[in-house]
């Protein structure tokens, strides 16, 4: 358990940020469980948004979505 005052607050702080951080890698779960189900292009649309939104909050890395964008359009245009 956190003792000084400083790491009290640090740790209210990381819940927080584990809040959103489950929040939003749920979301980008979400919407590539639906782009999975039926891979049309506007989910992949939606499946891209997710992602950059949780590259660019730090949830995820640049190349881990990167990644995961090159394979859901290899297979949209193998489609």
């Amino acid at each position: 358990m956190a003792i000084t005052r400083g790491a009290k607050k640090a740790h209210r702080s990381s819940l927080r940020k584990r809040e959103f951080n489950l929040r939003r890698k749920n979301k980008v779960a979400s919407t590539l469980k639906s782009f999975k189900k039926a891979p049309t292009q506007e989910s992949f649309r939606q499946v891209q948004k997710a992602l950059d939104k949780a590259v660019k909050a730090k949830t995820l890395k640049r190349n881990t979505a990167a990644r995961k964008k090159s394979r859901l359009s290899k297979l949209i245009k193998k489609l």
